[in-house]
């Protein structure tokens, strides 16, 4: 029988995820600033848990398509295909590499990402820039006006936004998601009051690092853009999320991802081992043309928010999101209040006013979803199931209870109760 005592275990976890303080610091070159996306390998980045080209969904598939193309390293889809096929570029999760990325998440080496440092615990956590909603790489879409996107924000946006930053000093993205919170955001799919308060930070820095015309296209791209602050925040989420990974008895869920194809979940205390199980199409509103037939199942690592409390699990702060997602206020009320049950404790920063500025449930807790048969509350975009086409509407989704219930049982046999 084992000794191990779990609830003092996730105390410790959780104690470690509130502690972070996650900082945005910069914007950098991918290949310069991401662990393992050197220059002498040809790797490419995606969300979810690891995956092979031959079970890639079709978004999936279409980002990563869309990075070879933009990178130079494939003159059109074809070859792009075949690099691939022959095994010339290797897949691997961002969350290897101390990264996330929305949707496919693909982040390839010249690629810009904001550089998040974890003050209290010194590490470096790592996103790319948002391309806004839409026709986009992240959600599949590689043609040559989503290409041309990138190459400015990656190169116009970016020098400017990172000297911007670096003027600044560094951003507190948990004050920002705070504040946010407060003003109707959830810090997921409705990041409107967080990237206005971004935007402001960095606009007068902005207008002193270029000139007139290049700083008003940079401020237009962000403030034409309402997840602008979404990827940074996920860095900052994910600098939360590791801080309470790796603690011996914990059953704390510290990562949440989606490939397309399956959904995984890490365990603070099992290590870096992946429980998956197949990913599932959301429930949401769909854009003019397009239903439930044309989607495809989840993807993304945006679910690091909903990890560490916001996301879905702050939705009681932004009724105004079930214009995008689908239900009613009363609903956004109750999905926070229901994930109450399933988490170890309360955010000590990010407060809810409805809700008598009680903190948001944080510390997924495997033994209280599978007690209780509640499962994490997600909110999401949904993309296409073709390569090529891009987002086509946003949702709410549930992960499947088999990959809790799978990690629960390695818990039991691991520490052998």
């Amino acid at each position: 029988m084992s000794h191990v005592d779990v609830d003092r275990a996730n105390s410790t976890a959780l104690e470690r995820l509130l502690a972070a303080r996650p900082r945005l610091v910069g914007v950098a070159r991918a290949e310069d600033v991401v662990p393992g996306l050197g220059k002498n390998q040809l790797r490419l980045l995606h969300a979810g848990p690891p995956i092979a080209w031959e079970r890639a969904s079709g978004p999936l598939r279409g980002a990563v398509i869309g990075a070879l193309l933009y990178e130079g390293l494939a003159a059109n889809e074809a070859e792009a295909v075949a690099r691939v096929e022959r095994g010339e570029v290797e897949l691997s999760p961002c969350h290897h590499h101390a990264a996330v990325g929305p949707m496919a998440g693909v982040i390839s080496p010249s690629m810009a990402v904001y550089v998040v440092e974890d003050a209290t615990h010194g590490r470096r956590f790592f996103s790319n820039l948002n391309e806004g909603y839409g026709k986009v790489l992240r959600y599949g879409a590689f043609a040559p006006e989503v290409l041309e996107r990138l190459r400015f924000l990656n190169e116009t946006v970016a020098p400017v936004l990172g000297e911007a930053i670096e003027r600044v000093g560094g951003i507190d993205l948990q004050a920002l998601v705070a504040e946010a919170l407060h003003m109707g955001d959830e810090g997921h799919n409705r990041n409107r009051a967080g990237s206005l308060l971004f935007l402001k930070i960095v606009a007068p820095h902005i207008a002193r690092a270029a000139s007139p015309g290049g700083a008003a296209a940079v401020l237009d791209a962000l403030g034409g853009n309402a997840l602008a602050v979404l990827n940074p925040v996920m860095a900052a989420c994910k600098a939360m999320a590791d801080a309470a990974h790796g603690v011996e008895g914990s059953t704390l869920v510290t990562a949440m991802a989606r490939n397309g194809t399956d959904f995984g979940i890490r365990v603070s205390g099992l290590g870096d081992r992946w429980f998956t199980a197949p990913a599932v199409v959301p429930e949401g509103l769909y854009f003019p043309g397009f239903s439930g037939a044309d989607a495809n199942p989840d993807i993304g690592d945006s679910t690091i928010t909903e990890t560490v409390g916001i996301g879905a699990f702050a939705m009681a702060a932004a009724p105004a999101i079930v214009s995008f997602v689908g239900g009613t206020p009363e609903d956004a009320r109750n999905a926070t209040l229901e994930m109450y049950e399933i988490t170890a404790g309360e955010h000590t920063r990010f407060t809810i006013p409805g809700l008598g500025f009680r903190g948001t449930p944080v510390g997924i807790d495997l033994r209280k979803v599978l007690e209780l048969g509640i499962t994490p509350r997600i909110n999401t975009g949904i993309a296409h199931r073709e390569a090529g086409v891009g987002q086509i509407g946003a949702g709410l989704v549930r992960p499947p209870l088999a990959v809790f219930h799978e990690a629960l049982v390695a818990f039991a046999q691991h520490y052998g109760f």
